[in-house]
């Protein structure tokens, strides 16, 4: 089967990659194990100069690497440098910071000595999405590699460039030449990889199907995992919000990303107090957005990654208008080369209704109007979701009330959700579990062993 780069934003096959065997993949994981096994002895200081030198190639490449994001599935090449960037930052934060997060953690008990040190496991599977296709891969590798671990990636199939630069990135940097590797399969050879009994653990962010497959196949072999998966989130607006600056970041917190984010506000919930003057402001907002050729700098918007996800972005809107929600913008395929999608508010948002109840993956923001603070908790939880939540208030206090109530990973006041390598990463529910960065995360994937001296 092939594996194909297609541009979004043109519609045309700009490469194609055989995906290798099952007897290929088992002969890589050898290699990379056998590099593991020297690795994991290196010290921080040598694995700290090797990583921070693969931070130097992102940021002295970022547009080389920038434009393969944004030819791949289509984000907005200011945005595509901006990732790039940001992988650099993650690279740099653990570089710097593992040794401490790692110091062996002393605990008084009846022993003389007794404490707490941090330990590689081995090689960890990543299975990846292509709506981020370095983040979210140097989010994972960055601490998987710092705490002596090695890594082999199954990318999504439509992003093949990326997964392959971003093996060349590590070997450039000089870290052993299969410590990381890309594995250019199909999604049925990922069970075969799982049950690799060198394969120690895995990590997924992509959909809710994906990672039930993979938790459970590791799950059933007694590995770990990290699930990372959808989302719904929600943007709670408060009859104090500060209604100019909420509408402006609502626009960016639907549209980043050209919509395909997990973590991209979806539900926007406002109280009836204030609900037409943010619907007037976002309306006028959204309306000036500037859709097109994702290669230009002063696009905003660009195509929707692949044709089956827009033809399944557009049926959740046709749905949810024959269940009664109202197009207040946008709410059509444009008639152009490319997978194009415009800024689209959906009102009258009822339960029932896909704009309700299911992740809207594109440029599409359902609004909901409650009666009141108390209403607009009970919409936001009222989702099998629970990855990032943003509330809108100029009153702390309250602020500080709600969050307790609100079921999320991440609740963001007055400010768009986004992930921080200094900050832990994650969800509930169908969101997923166990958590990413900060010293949460790269703790997911070691060996944390107890050690007790008579």
């Amino acid at each position: 089967m092939a594996l194909e780069t297609i541009n979004p934003a043109t519609e045309k096959i700009i490469k194609s990659f055989n995906a290798i065997s099952n007897q290929e993949v088992s002969e890589i994981i050898d290699k990379v194990n056998k590099d593991f096994l020297n690795w994991k002895n290196f010290n921080y200081s040598k694995r700290k100069h090797l990583l921070l030198k693969a931070a130097n190639i992102l940021r002295n490449e970022k547009n080389k690497y920038a434009k393969i994001l944004t030819m791949e599935m289509g984000k907005p090449i200011t945005q595509a440098i901006a990732e790039v960037e940001k992988c650099a930052w993650v690279i740099e934060y653990y570089a710097e910071n593992t040794e401490t997060i790692f110091k062996e953690e002393i605990i008084k008990t009846d022993a003389s000595e007794s404490y707490v040190r941090f330990e590689p496991i081995g090689i960890v599977l990543a299975v990846m999405p292509w709506n981020f296709p370095f983040w979210q891969v140097f989010r994972f590798a960055a601490p998987a590699l710092m705490a002596g671990n090695a890594a082999i990636l199954k990318h999504a199939s439509n992003v093949p460039m990326s997964a392959l630069a971003i093996e060349e990135i590590f070997q450039k940097a000089g870290l052993p030449e299969n410590l990381f590797r890309t594995l250019l399969i199909t999604s049925n050879q990922v069970e075969k990889v799982i049950e690799n009994p060198l394969v120690k653990a895995a990590t997924l962010t992509g959909s809710e199907y994906a990672g039930s497959m993979v938790a459970s196949r590791s799950g059933k072999l007694l590995k770990k995992s990290v699930m990372e998966l959808g989302g719904s989130d929600p943007f709670i607006i408060l009859e104090d919000a500060d209604l100019d600056l909420s509408t402006t970041v609502a626009v960016s917190a639907r549209l980043f990303n050209n919509g395909q984010s997990c973590i991209a506000a979806k539900r926007f919930i406002v109280v009836e107090e204030i609900y037409d003057k943010f619907e007037k402001l976002f309306l006028e907002k959204m309306k000036a957005v500037v859709i097109g050729d994702p290669m230009k700098e002063e696009t905003e918007l660009g195509p929707i990654a692949r044709k089956d996800l827009l033809l399944e972005l557009h049926g959740q809107v046709v749905k949810s208008v024959e269940k009664g929600a109202t197009i207040l913008l946008g709410g059509n395929i444009l008639e152009q080369k490319g997978f194009y999608y415009p800024a689209t508010i959906l009102t009258n948002v009822k339960k029932g209704m896909p704009a309700y109840e299911q992740e809207i993956f594109g440029p599409v923001a359902s609004v909901i109007k409650v009666k009141d603070e108390k209403e607009a908790i009970f919409v936001a939880n009222d989702t099998d979701f629970g990855l990032g939540a943003s509330l809108w208030t100029e009153d702390i206090n309250k602020a500080k009330e709600i969050i307790p109530s609100i079921e999320a990973g991440s609740v963001f006041v007055n400010g768009m959700v986004k992930s921080d390598p200094r900050l832990p990463f994650g969800g509930i529910k169908l969101s997923g579990f166990g958590r990413e960065l900060s010293h949460y995360g790269i703790k997911e994937f070691v060996n944390i062993k107890t050690v007790w001296i008579k």
